[in-house]
């Protein structure tokens, strides 16, 4: 019977509690879970019930309780909790009013005629909670019935699937602008000079043993001259690196060591090399590719 801490503190300490754990570890994008989610409103509603609830039955035997002590009882529990249902007034006058309830004494005036193997019913009216919450029952289903039914609103599958298509086209949108997801049906020619700074820096440390570092060729080609193996233009160049030359005989794959904004870096580097005119160059591979876009011989 003792109350360490009222209920008027309990309650919404306890509730609001369960309502930041929801809000916390429900993923609801830019919209609160409970209104976002139909079920976490039902959630909510049925605990913040079942917490009124337990605190009115709980007040209720402690309240029968009580007036079932003897007046030495009574005094003792009185000495020993603040917040005994004698003390609060307000509390009590909660209480009577949310379950109408009876004094004990008045039981005698309660009782049916009738009995059933000696056990006796007593003629109370519904407690003014429970009757309120049939209502608020009645009136939950008829807006759920003309939310869902009449006017058609999604319910979870549609949500989820409505989700799940924004996600595929959020996920798409990220792929086009994501720098490290590029690849070569997208990757674009870099010309800043911070660019290809750090182009040049990817090459000395990766292809200077095969290119030289003036990347007039030694074990592999030229790539300051008009001449292609594999093709031309920053496009070819991303794809030879990212995959590597010809089977058996040409360079490795890097995409599995670089990362594709600098394999992008190093290509657009290597692209800007052309013409160069490198001392002692290595003899031409391939053939002269032109750039479709520009009808212009590009070096390798």
């Amino acid at each position: 019977m003792k109350k360490i801490v009222p209920v008027y503190v309990r309650i919404p300490v306890i509730f609001f509690t369960v309502f930041a754990a929801m809000e916390y570890f429900i993923d609801s994008g830019d919209r609160p879970a409970f209104l976002k989610y139909p079920m976490v409103s039902v959630f909510l509603f049925v605990f913040l019930f079942m917490l009124v609830a337990i605190e009115i039955v709980s007040a209720a035997v402690d309240n029968i309780t009580y007036q079932m002590m003897n007046d030495e009882q009574k005094k003792q529990l009185d000495e020993v909790t603040d917040f005994s249902l004698k003390n609060q007034q307000w509390y009590k006058n909660l209480i009577h009013k949310l379950t109408k309830s009876e004094p004990i004494e008045n039981e005698a005036s309660l009782l049916l005629s009738h009995d059933y193997d000696g056990i006796r019913e007593l003629d109370n009216n519904l407690p003014p909670w429970w009757v309120y919450l049939f209502y608020g029952c009645i009136a939950f289903a008829a807006i759920y019935l003309i939310r869902f039914e009449i006017m058609g609103g999604d319910n979870q599958e549609m949500e989820f699937s409505k989700e799940m298509a924004q996600a595929k086209i959020d996920v798409e949108a990220y792929k086009k602008t994501a720098p490290d997801l590029m690849d070569e049906n997208k990757v674009t020619l870099l010309t800043e000079a911070a660019d290809l700074a750090i182009g040049k820096t990817i090459f000395q440390t990766n292809c200077i043993a095969c290119h030289r570092a003036d990347a007039g060729g030694q074990i592999g080609p030229n790539l300051t001259d008009d001449h292609w193996i594999l093709g031309g233009g920053i496009k070819n160049v991303f794809h030879t690196v990212t995959n590597g030359g010809r089977d058996g005989k040409g360079m490795v794959a890097w995409g599995g060591t670089l990362k594709p904004t600098e394999i992008q870096h190093v290509a657009s580097y290597v692209l800007s090399l052309q013409g160069s005119h490198p001392k002692d160059p290595k003899a031409p591979d391939g053939e002269i590719w032109v750039d479709p876009a520009g009808a212009k011989p590009i070096a390798k």
